[in-house]
């Protein structure tokens, strides 16, 4: 029998979150002290990622230590290199010897256009993100960690977009947990997968009701758009159960059916969405029944996102709209 948990109960795994709201950007690192393992699906066309390839099931690297998900773009990359400061800090990381060498890996969503353009995800806001997830985890839905500078629906640009942020949902069936992380941050609009009724994405002229994102590319299918990548959905899916990377990256890619109910549309050239599968237990569970309730957590995270976020900077959030 399914119940509901919170995400903050897969332990050893830790979550921990900073922003700086004025700005509009944050960042949100999810942490193993003892290593996890991890897989990797991206099927956006402009991420912004650190170290994607450590978890390729060919390289060496068999645990990470990190997964960090910020906003900054390109430039919010420099967050993890504070997180591995603060877990070397900690002997936290992989032995060489002369140190302990922490594995982080690192996704990033675009929201520059949304506060300061110009603050974004540090060194040192990614070594207190650490800190947090070490010593004092703080997760949240809504306008937090990278959830901070997350909006929908910006086909015809920033100015009938809405905003969104990020969002959790994790179930137990037995000795099973499995849970989910996703930061919203989409260039379509957002669905309720259950019944089909959009909850979220572009605004109409008036910016008080929704309209569809898909109508108007139907209609300019034609146009030629040199848009740029500035969309990223971002999603973590954690797991008590067993898994080495080959099945991770497999569940991941399984994750990605819960993107493709709940946004219209997803994996664009101008999304760079992504998703990581991460095994810190040793539960022993069947990866095809894990990779379906995967999908699922991912969809009710969405919900709990879009639900959850708080309007900011002139854009309303879903519970605004009336």
């Amino acid at each position: 029998m399914k119940k509901e948990i919170s995400v903050n109960d897969f332990s050893p795994i830790s979550i921990g979150q900073t922003e700086d709201a004025k700005a509009g950007t944050g960042c949100t690192v999810i942490l193993c002290e003892k290593g996890m393992k991890a897989g990797l699906d991206i099927r956006g066309g402009g991420p912004a990622s650190r170290e994607s390839h450590l978890l390729d099931p060919l390289t060496a690297a068999q645990e990470i230590h990190a997964v960090v998900l910020a906003g900054g773009s390109a430039f919010g990359l420099n967050a993890a290199g504070g997180v591995m400061d603060y877990l070397e800090a900690n002997d936290i990381g992989y032995d060489v010897g002369v140190t302990k060498v922490p594995l982080v890996t690192q996704s990033d969503i675009f929201d520059l256009t949304l506060g300061d353009a110009f603050t974004r995800p540090d060194m040192a806001m990614g070594r207190e993100a650490a800190r947090l997830a070490h010593t004092a985890p703080n997760y949240r839905d809504g306008n937090f960690g990278v959830g901070c500078g997350a909006t929908v629906g910006k086909i015809c640009g920033m100015d009938r977009c809405m905003k969104s942020g990020i969002g959790s949902y994790a179930l137990q069936i037995g000795e099973l947990k499995i849970g989910a992380l996703v930061v919203v941050n989409a260039f379509g609009d957002i669905f309720d997968w259950k019944d089909g009724r959009q909850i979220a994405g572009l605004l109409d002229e008036d910016k008080k009701t929704l309209c569809s994102t898909a109508e108007i590319m139907h209609e300019q299918a034609l146009k030629i758009d040199d848009g740029f990548p500035g969309n990223t959905t971002l999603g973590v899916v954690m797991t008590n159960a067993s898994f080495d990377k080959s099945a991770l990256c497999k569940i991941a890619g399984m994750s990605h059916n819960g993107f493709a109910r709940s946004i219209r549309p997803v994996h664009t050239a101008y999304d760079g969405d992504s998703i990581y599968a991460l095994s810190a237990g040793d539960v022993q569970a069947d990866q095809n029944a894990v990779g379906l309730l995967a999908a699922e957590v991912i969809s009710e995270a969405i919900i709990r996102a879009i639900d959850s976020a708080d309007s900011a900077f002139g854009y309303p959030a879903a519970k605004d709209l009336g």
